[in-house]
């Protein structure tokens, strides 16, 4: 097999005429068309130069490219080249010439994107409303069918989010009380206001972190199990078929999960925020000497009930929100495993935004209670 070369020959009026012989391809194990390229820059530069290669057994892609670049991406009269060869210039021409427009056209990308962006979430909130409004029609239709409720799955539900859920929480609380309770005694302590981190601990952790953090967990745990197992169902058609036996999805799959996480999620908000203050107690009574009695006979005397009440109101909310933002993104996904990984993963952060959401505007509506 020939490797590619070339030959150089001048006529009278001192014009060069570049003739190329062999394989113009990858195919030639010996080619190195970086070593060409640069051997026939002169001639590339010269407009008078006539190129003949007609006398080239085989072009392919590469080679094409190499000279075509090097051409200007066009092909002049003084080119002269098979009929079979030209077809393959011209392809890549039109890609280029496709090229040049897409990056022409790049100063509108972030108008495209914003606008992609817009119609996307547009339709996000068209399709989260209407299986918002499948749930409310499919819990008044149980008003007049009780007997229809799915109890079993229910009850699961509540057992995989709820029970299953409480060692994590448990643990994750118990060390944030101990951070906080710590670092604030350290600050406490140099004014002489010991006393004072019952108060802050204490209406830092029962109003905003207890239900915080466990929405937080909740949504990174159950939220995208709850996604991923409707995401399979999709997968594997199960939900296709639930619809061809006359089946309501929203009252078999969506209303267990979304009824279960917010039944169990107010439970958690007083499991987690009783393990933070545990560990704010505990880092309270190394630092400072505040004993678990005083601290506990304290806490009701300085952090008003009603923020136990919202605290509830709050954990509510935020159950509700994590496991109807779970459903929405499980219905969505398409029958490929890419799919389910990105919903899974959009799943997460939703709820979690929505969740800081919700609260803000909790907080700016409830900022004159129990402060």
């Amino acid at each position: 097999m020939a490797a590619a070369s070339f030959r150089v020959t001048q006529d009278d009026k001192g014009r060069h005429h570049v003739q190329l012989f062999g394989q113009w391809s990858l195919r030639a194990p010996f080619n190195d068309f970086a070593k060409l390229k640069k051997s026939l820059q002169p001639f590339f530069a010269d407009n008078f130069t006539k190129w003949d290669l007609l006398e080239v057994d085989q072009l392919d892609a590469a080679g094409a490219a190499t000279l075509l670049s090097s051409w200007g991406n066009k092909l002049n009269d003084n080119i002269s080249i098979k009929s079979e060869h030209a077809e393959l210039f011209n392809t890549l021409i039109g890609l280029t010439k496709k090229t040049d427009k897409k990056a022409r056209a790049d100063w509108l990308s972030p108008l495209n994107s914003l606008g992609k962006g817009v119609i996307q979430l547009m339709h996000h909130f068209a399709e989260f409303s209407r299986l918002l409004v499948s749930l409310l029609l499919e819990i008044a239709y149980l008003f007049r069918q009780p007997q229809d409720f799915p109890w079993r799955e229910f009850s699961a539900n509540v057992y995989k989010s709820g029970v299953n859920a409480l060692p994590v929480t448990a643990l994750l609380g118990f060390m944030i009380g101990i951070v906080m309770g710590y670092l604030m005694s350290k600050q406490l302590h140099t004014f002489g206001a010991d006393v004072y981190i019952v108060n802050i601990l204490g209406l830092s952790i029962i109003r905003e972190l207890g239900p915080v953090l466990m929405a937080v967990l909740v949504a990174g745990r159950s939220g995208s199990a709850m996604t991923a197992q409707i995401g399979v169902m999709r997968v594997t058609d199960e939900i296709d078929a639930l619809t061809t036996m006359g089946i309501s999805r929203t009252l078999r799959i969506v209303l267990p999960k979304v009824l279960g996480l917010t039944f169990v999620s107010p439970l958690l908000v007083l499991w987690t925020s009783s393990w933070a203050l545990a560990g704010g107690a505990f880092a309270s009574n190394l630092e400072l000497g505040i004993s678990f009695r005083f601290f506990f006979d304290y806490l009701p005397l300085v952090v008003q009930p009603i923020n136990l009440t919202l605290s509830l109101i709050k954990g509510l909310m935020f159950g509700f929100v994590v496991a109807l933002v779970a459903c929405h993104f499980g219905l969505r996904i398409k029958p490929n495993t890419e799919s389910l990984s990105n919903s899974t993963t959009s799943s997460v952060v939703t709820a979690i935004s929505g969740v800081i959401v919700v609260n803000a505007v909790f907080a700016i509506l409830t900022r004159g209670i129990g402060v």
